[in-house]
């Protein structure tokens, strides 16, 4: 296992037409070439486009054929629009040396965001760890960061991924349930959040021990993680 991760969060706004989000992508994951672990927002391609929802799906389906073959020894976390058996949803991909490692729709919808009106919840069994390259991974979707019994499903993860699109009236409340998060499972957990002017921004990266790299205003926000720490602040405050 590693023992320090260089991440990227992505800080983005979403642009039109959709092909131009993608392209912002393309090129940070070029510029970015060094970095390990690289987080967009919540739906970074296009948007919660519900009135063109089957032409956000596929240009979806397409873009994640392209980001598959850019995607070498990095890791990419971003949410899309999929169809599935059951309707759409909002779904959590992660990619790494050329294919996707893990999928995970929404479970938890955003009421007051009419998100159910649209979208089709996931099965909150999606929701469990992974592991890439001996690092523990989890993720949580925007909403879902409100969610104690989600954190729960994500004990023993170094790393909690949350790819959001969380509004500028909450902003104090994306910060802090981050930070409690990252303290109340002893691992880092890395938000990438939207930089449209109705968003929070506040993209941001918790460390185990309460420390915080915060930043509004970038559209790039680099830290590393010491995956040591987290050993180390697990050790020394035992939780089971």
């Amino acid at each position: 296992m590693a023992k320090e991760l260089q991440a990227t969060l992505l800080q983005l706004k979403n642009l039109r037409p959709y092909r131009r989000n993608l392209d912002k992508i393309l090129r940070y994951l070029e510029s970015e070439e060094g970095r390990d672990l690289i987080v967009a927002p919540e739906v970074c391609l296009t948007d919660y486009d519900y009135e063109h929802i089957e032409e956000a799906v596929a240009f979806g389906d397409e873009a994640e054929r392209e980001l598959c073959a850019a995607v070498g020894r990095q890791i990419l976390v971003l949410t899309r629009l999929v169809r599935r058996e059951e309707g759409y949803a909002n779904e959590a991909i992660v990619i790494h040396r050329h294919r996707v490692v893990h999928r995970q729709a929404k479970h938890k919808l955003f009421l007051l965001g009419e998100e159910d009106r649209h979208l089709v919840p996931g099965r909150v069994e999606e929701i469990h760890p992974f592991e890439l390259g001996g690092v523990r991974y989890g993720l949580l979707i925007c909403f879902e960061l409100r969610f104690k019994e989600l954190w729960k499903r994500l004990e023993g993860c170094e790393v909690i991924l949350v790819p959001s699109q969380w509004g500028l009236p909450r902003k104090r409340h994306l910060e802090i349930l981050a930070r409690a998060l990252g303290v109340m499972n002893q691992c880092y957990v890395l938000v990438a959040n939207s930089a449209r002017e109705d968003m929070a921004a506040s993209s941001l990266i918790a460390s185990p021990d309460g420390g915080l790299i915060l930043e509004d205003m970038s559209e790039a926000i680099r830290g590393e993680l010491d995956l040591g720490l987290v050993k180390k602040i697990r050790r020394y405050i035992r939780m089971q």
